[in-house]
């Protein structure tokens, strides 16, 4: 990793994303939503994620929102709880 990604990687999440829809993802089908910069790339999301929460991820999908900013829900597996981290978060 060069060290423009290493710095990158720092400042990876903005925000974990707490809206009802957030909630719902996490509840159902154990997705974290989180809103980060638009350079990185799913893989250093997921090694960002894996290090900083302890949990293992299975799958990470993007977007761009309107704000320019992007959108990740990123699956994890079922022996950890999105909802936990969420909750944590919000407090």
């Amino acid at each position: 990793m060069s060290n423009e990604n290493r710095s990158a990687a720092t400042n990876t999440i903005i925000s974990i994303v707490t809206t009802e829809k957030a909630y719902i993802l996490a509840e159902k089908y154990n997705y974290l939503t989180v809103k980060t910069y638009r350079n990185l790339n799913k893989k250093q999301l997921k090694d960002f994620i894996e290090r900083s929460y302890n949990v293992k991820v299975v799958k990470v999908n993007t977007l761009i929102d309107r704000d320019g900013y992007k959108k990740a829900y990123v699956k994890l597996a079922p022996e950890n709880r999105a909802l936990d981290i969420i909750e944590r978060a919000s407090r």
